[in-house]
């Protein structure tokens, strides 16, 4: 099976993942900051070494800085719920993913904040002055914005959208689920606030892992409240980080893993693994471009876009290429509107969506070869009749 769905979850692992996650389950196997026994001190020094590793990958200084979550929507759920107050107004992109619109449209519909929307164009780009123009005229708390889509791969100039935000009094939450461990991201330099990201994509760990990046200075409410294994003599929930966001027993054996995947994209390096997926990114556009029938979605330049590419093919639903690419070419791929209907509105391509390959850094070339095939087959012949 060829494997083009890395914006989904990244397949296979690194086999470090996996001896990490064995070696928790067989020789450690206890909790993590609740015991003073051996076991529990090997798991308190795994779970402080993943915060590390993350800290490194994304330039943050103080790791306790760092919470840990079973997904990026789950953080995006705690940096939401737990920054915006009643009145509060909001800045987003026509691009984003459920994660964040569903949180936010909920806070709406209760009449707690105010949405204002900067519409990205045909190909999934923003433009930076947009969000400049709306920040001049309302009184905006946050800005909300993923660094690079789900559905175009486009990428947005982060750095500068933060300090427009910034210089206008606003702070910036950015959901880095599609480019943690796959495009440099620099959350000091960068002046990012907050900053979401899963650990299951591109930084190559199992699922039911994730974190929110929270700067210093900024007050958030927890989403939920319990036991932490500190100040366990009060029924009142710790004030300090990351205690006060990781009430309950943490997923020890899933962070064993995301450190063992954050380990090797730091020792293969951020900038290698894009180049490596940008490479086929680029064959495989540059190619799929003259099959008579297939159409493109997102930016035409590399720099603009990581490693996720939406198509169609002319007298072909989506779901039926998918399902076509999978049962006749052994491609796994997805196809449909990716929990992303604005994105998909924003490219015109409701309410069908597209097809999506996501070249992840365990693919090649031979790979990306078959899949062009596959698609030069699927609008050539008779298949969509099936």
């Amino acid at each position: 099976m060829i494997y083009f769905d890395h914006a989904a979850t990244s397949f296979p692992k690194p086999k470090e993942v996996f001896e990490a996650m064995a070696d928790y389950f067989f020789n450690i196997g206890a909790n993590n900051g609740r015991s003073g026994y051996r076991m529990a001190i090997k798991a308190s020094e795994l779970v402080f070494n993943t915060r590390e590793l993350l800290a490194r990958l994304f330039q943050i200084k103080d790791s306790a800085r760092i919470i840990f979550t079973k997904n990026v929507t789950e953080s995006l759920n705690i940096a939401i719920n737990g920054f915006l107050e009643k009145g509060d107004q909001v800045v987003t992109t026509s691009m984003e993913h459920n994660s964040v619109m569903r949180p936010l449209r909920y806070l709406e519909q209760r009449g707690q904040i105010k949405i204002f929307t900067v519409q990205a164009n045909r190909e999934g780009l923003v433009d930076p002055e947009a969000f400049a123009d709306i920040l001049k005229k309302e009184k905006i708390k946050l800005v909300v914005v993923n660094h690079a889509s789900n559905v175009t791969g486009s990428i947005v100039p982060l750095d500068v959208i933060a300090e427009i935000a910034h210089r206008h009094g606003s702070r910036i939450l950015a959901d880095a689920a599609q480019t943690a461990g796959a495009y440099p991201v620099d959350a000091a330099s960068g002046d990012i606030d907050m900053l979401a990201f899963t650990g299951h994509k591109s930084l190559l760990g199992p699922q039911g892992t994730g974190g929110l990046y929270v700067r210093e200075g900024i007050e958030l409410l927890p989403l939920i409240r319990g036991g932490t294994g500190s100040n366990s003599e009060k029924e009142i929930q710790p004030d300090f980080f990351p205690d006060q966001f990781e009430s309950g027993t943490l997923n020890v054996i899933g962070l064993a893993g995301l450190g063992a995947g954050v380990k090797y994209v730091l020792e293969k390096g951020v900038s290698n693994i894009r180049r490596q997926e940008m490479k086929l990114t680029e064959m495989f556009i540059k190619e799929a471009a003259k099959i008579e029938g297939v159409e493109l979605f997102g930016p035409g330049g590399m720099d603009q876009r990581v490693s996720v590419v939406s198509f169609n093919i002319s007298r072909c639903a989506p779901s039926t290429a998918a399902y076509l690419l999978d049962k006749h070419f052994d491609i796994a791929c997805r196809s449909g509107l990716h929990c992303a209907p604005s994105a998909h509105s924003t490219i015109g391509t409701l309410p069908q969506g597209t097809v999506r390959f996501a070249f992840g850094c365990f693919n090649n070339a031979a790979e990306v070869e078959k899949g062009l095939t596959a698609l030069a087959e699927i609008s050539r012949k008779e298949y969509c009749k099936e």
